[in-house]
């Protein structure tokens, strides 16, 4: 071949390579993610790694990017390591180039829909579909009712919250339950669980972790916010009736069982709810095999040691999530003042290990429902990995929606 006619070949050759990747990545949906509300809880940093987890394994024909609130103190070189191919954007220009690249704004789980003012602007501005992923609702004005009306699909991870939407008269064309997305995060850090398991001599299988809490989250002492006397008057309260249940957990599991209990946290806070209202309440002889955590972890470290625990329980919500989402048993103890997200116990198949603390009854049986875990560690992970596998298959459905929304053959 003439050295004329074989640099023609080659740049044809090389702009046609070109001019396939361009349209390739035109016709590449491109999904935004609205997520990563705050990282002072390992679950609400679990929300973000499930739901790209999702996307990753569900819609890989998807180029996603994550608009974040808050991705300090590790959580973005957590998320980066994970998934390399997630730009994250936070404000500003950033933000508004990605409201013009991106197809479709998908609202991530939480407590409410936490961005919405976020996603009336991606409305507004770009009058693009939108949808939400596993939240919570217990309230609703005339524009929040009016602008989940207008979403492609709105998946609700608690049924009261889903009766509660219907009941206001929200008229999504899609309205189901759908499961938290924190229950499909998979990112871990086994290098660290271990070394802190073998610093404390707790062995795999042979340990239950536990959460304490209180009925509001001491915010003044994490983030920069007043003090709330109020809200501090009914912590101290009701911090001995809500602790005394989880105390007899401890008590019959490490006295019935040759299972010790490691006492950790799900927020900043904990590390000292637990030590004042948990471990330093405890008899010596049983303290002694029990663990108290004393400094805050990311979500990849705490998912690595609950995979390597018998099961959890406590007063949290996103800890259990992440253990049944890893097929780990765990049991969830709720009040009021929390939202109706601990009925999604109930939706997936655990009511059995779900409790009210506002309820006597309730609180008599936490005891021995913990301890039979415990004791029967293989009838309960096979409970566990049955709802596991029935958030699996929802969310696999819920991803399918997305693909829908964006064209994508089903």
């Amino acid at each position: 071949m003439k050295r004329r006619t074989f640099l023609a070949s080659s740049l044809g050759a090389v702009l046609c390579s070109q001019i396939r990747l361009a349209a390739a990545d035109k016709d590449q949906p491109h999904v935004l993610l609205r997520s990563s509300w705050q990282t002072v809880n390992i679950g609400d940093i679990a929300h973000t790694p499930g739901v790209l987890a999702l996307l990753e394994k569900h819609l890989p024909e998807a180029k996603v990017t994550l608009w974040a609130s808050d991705v300090r103190n590790g959580v973005r070189e957590l998320l980066e390591a994970r998934f390399p191919n997630v730009r994250i954007v936070q404000r500003g220009p950033d933000v508004d180039e990605m409201l013009k690249q991106c197809d479709f704004l998908l609202h991530g789980s939480g407590p409410s829909l936490v961005a919405q003012r976020d996603v009336q602007r991606w409305k507004d501005e770009t009058g693009k579909p939108f949808g939400v992923f596993g939240i919570t609702l217990g309230s609703a004005d005339e524009k929040l009712v009016t602008l989940l009306s207008s979403a492609d699909f709105v998946f609700f991870r608690d049924s009261v919250s889903l009766d509660f939407a219907k009941g206001v008269e929200i008229k999504a064309p899609i309205m189901k339950f759908g499961p938290d997305g924190a229950f499909a995060v998979d990112i871990a850090n086994d290098a660290a669980a271990e070394k802190f398991l073998a610093e404390h001599d707790l062995q795999p299988g042979k340990f239950m972790c536990c959460i304490p809490r209180l009925r509001y989250t001491p915010y003044w002492k994490i983030k920069d916010r007043p003090f709330d006397e109020a809200r501090h008057r009914r912590n101290e309260e009701m911090k001995a009736q809500d602790h005394a249940p989880i105390i007899e957990a401890i008590t019959q599991v490490v006295t019935q069982t040759d299972m010790k209990v490691l006492l950790c946290p799900e927020d900043m806070s904990q590390m000292e709810v637990g030590k004042v209202n948990i471990y330093d309440q405890l008899p010596p002889q049983v303290r002694e095999r029990v663990v108290w955590r004393e400094n805050y972890w990311l979500t990849d470290e705490a998912i690595s040691t609950y995979r390597r625990s018998a099961g959890l329980f406590g007063l949290e919500m996103h800890s259990p999530i992440m253990c049944v989402g890893n097929g780990i048993p765990a049991v969830v103890c709720r009040f009021a003042e929390q939202t109706s997200k601990g009925f999604m116990w109930r939706d997936i198949g655990l009511n059995d290990w779900l409790f009210d603390l506002d309820s006597a009854e309730d609180r008599s049986r936490v005891a021995d429902t913990v301890l039979a875990i415990a004791k029967n560690p293989a009838a309960a992970k096979e409970k566990a990995a049955a709802a596991q596998k029935r958030v699996a298959a929802i969310q696999k459905s819920m991803v399918e929606q997305v693909g829908d929304s964006v064209g994508l053959p089903s």
